[in-house]
């Protein structure tokens, strides 16, 4: 039996369990919820060339998350999720101030922000798990995500603070969308570009923080990145390639939550990874457009063309074409 008669035939189950299995409900919804959030709004951070900021905010929303812990004994989400935001949010002004204030690059200062913020969250970290008491277990789960500890409450917080930044994006679009391609012209209109930038970088915060139970701290920047890398192939609008985005990250996160089921052992945060890396390979090469294969074809058709057009010296039939 082929592996696709096996998918085949495992789909019906599947089905089943996606509709009456608390779990597998639970994890899937979350993580297509997630993946249609940052989807959606990674766009601007793909189309503004600061796809590593996503980087930088997951490692910078570790120590947030441990002390948010340390300060209020608490694990719940809501509380773990607003330290991260919190720290996340600092490290994205201190790479914003690096970059105004000195002479470094924007990629220099991710990466000190992202090395810094991230061995600190480590060491806090350390300092938790060596507490006395069971209550911190399971925090370095962070890390890598483990979607399989995703509870209802935990998929409201996802949804709730990603849709509250999704209509932020709405409120403020055509801003944002000047902040994107033109943000000379946009300050030439009165429209303040800091206080736009400041707007995106938190709904870039709220959709990162959000992911880290999901897919952990090292893979979320592909939460952000891939599926507007994938919808960038397909569109030249950026509203369809918005909603795209949301689109495909939505359907990676729903597959790769039940791919993860059919091999129990396999976490689902890297399936889920997987699955959208194989839709930005699709896009890259199937693309009408843009794609490398349609590219290729266009390429060898030209040159066909060239190849069978007449020299300069040769003489032309009468009447005949090129």
């Amino acid at each position: 039996m082929t592996g696709l008669e096996t998918l085949a035939g495992a789909l019906p189950e599947l089905f089943h369990l996606l509709l009456f299995d608390y779990t597998l409900r639970t994890v899937a919804l979350g993580s297509g919820a997630l993946g249609a959030v940052s989807g959606s709004l990674g766009t601007f951070a793909v189309l503004r060339r600061q796809s590593l900021l996503g980087d930088a905010i997951a490692h910078a929303a570790l120590p947030g998350i441990a002390l948010a812990f340390l300060l209020t004994g608490s694990r719940a989400t809501l509380v773990l999720v607003l330290g991260a935001a919190l720290t996340g949010w600092m490290g994205t002004l201190a790479v914003m101030a690096i970059v105004g204030k000195s002479r470094l690059s924007e990629d220099a200062a991710l990466g000190i922000v992202l090395s810094v913020f991230f061995g600190v969250g480590l060491v806090v970290l350390g300092y938790v798990q060596r507490m006395p008491g069971a209550r911190q277990a399971g925090l370095d789960t962070f890390l890598f995500g483990q979607a399989a500890t995703l509870l209802e409450r935990d998929l409201w917080v996802v949804l709730v603070l990603g849709g509250l930044a999704v209509l932020t994006v709405a409120f403020f679009w055509k801003e944002l969308k000047l902040l994107t391609f033109d943000r000379g012209f946009g300050a030439s209109l009165g429209i303040p570009m800091v206080g736009m930038d400041v707007v995106l970088t938190t709904v870039l915060v709220v959709a990162i923080v959000i992911g880290l139970q999901t897919v952990g701290v090292v893979l979320m920047a592909a939460m952000v990145v891939a599926p507007a890398a994938a919808a960038r192939q397909w569109t030249e609008s950026l509203g369809v390639m918005v909603l795209l985005a949301g689109a495909l990250g939505g359907a990676a996160g729903v597959a790769g939550a039940l791919i993860s089921t059919l091999a129990p052992g396999i976490p689902t945060g890297p399936v889920i990874v997987l699955t959208m890396s194989g839709l930005v390979v699709f896009s890259l090469l199937l693309a009408p457009r843009r794609g490398l294969a349609w590219a290729s074809l266009r390429d060898a058709r030209n040159r066909g063309r060239l190849g069978g057009s007449p020299s300069a010296g040769e003489e032309r039939e009468p009447g005949a074409g090129w």
